[in-house]
């Protein structure tokens, strides 16, 4: 399936819809604040071992990330924060980061793994946040990239995703163009912030 979400006006319909697939262990195509990404529903072991095999791994394998809705979401998954670090991750989110934290074992749980470590994104992009407050939980998330392209690691064009993906997963969201840069990724475990990955977002350490 094939949904086109216009940003600043969102149809509740298409949302409910796509709601209600990823409930049913659906995978989407969405687009984020940076490039567009992979996801489903973080409760569906199902969906979450179909994620893995589409990406050739495992699932205790797979180091896929989660989007929450706010800051409030974090709690169940990651393990108390210190002030300075929610200070930076209140200051940078929503934005095109992934910040690396502490995993409960609540995430141990989801992926059957004994990962000590779980990136959190909350993107600046209203279709995926809108999908996720109507979820009620976290999405499980994982960059589309584009392995046929020698260029382009990932995908911009929603017309090009639906010719590659159309048979593979159950929606796909065209929310316009999306961009060429993935986040930027700080590890957050250490005593000090890290950039392991300078991307879309800039960040001031």
């Amino acid at each position: 399936m094939f949904l086109e979400i216009h940003p600043e006006n969102i149809d509740q319909r298409a949302i409910k819809k796509i709601v209600e697939v990823l409930e049913n262990d659906g995978i989407i195509i969405f687009p984020t604040d940076s490039v567009y990404s992979m996801g489903c529903d973080l409760h569906s072991k199902k969906a979450l071992n179909r994620l893995a095999q589409l990406k050739n791994v495992k699932l205790n394998h797979a180091n896929f990330s989660i989007i929450c809705e706010s800051l409030s979401n974090l709690s169940n998954f990651t393990k108390p924060i210190d002030r300075s670090t929610f200070k930076l991750l209140n200051n940078y989110l929503p934005g095109p980061f992934t910040f690396i934290l502490n995993a409960t074992n609540e995430v141990q749980k989801r992926f059957d793994s004994n990962r000590k470590e779980i990136g959190i994104r909350i993107p600046n992009n209203a279709i995926v946040l809108e999908i996720v407050k109507h979820l009620g939980h976290p999405i499980a998330t994982t960059s589309l990239h584009n392995a046929d392209d020698e260029i382009q690691e990932f995908y911009s064009d929603p017309s090009q995703i639906l010719e590659d993906f159309e048979n593979t997963v159950d929606i796909i969201i065209d929310g316009g163009y999306g961009n060429l840069n993935g986040s930027t990724v700080v590890d957050c475990t250490g005593e000090v912030p890290e950039i392991i990955r300078q991307g879309l977002g800039i960040i001031d350490l």
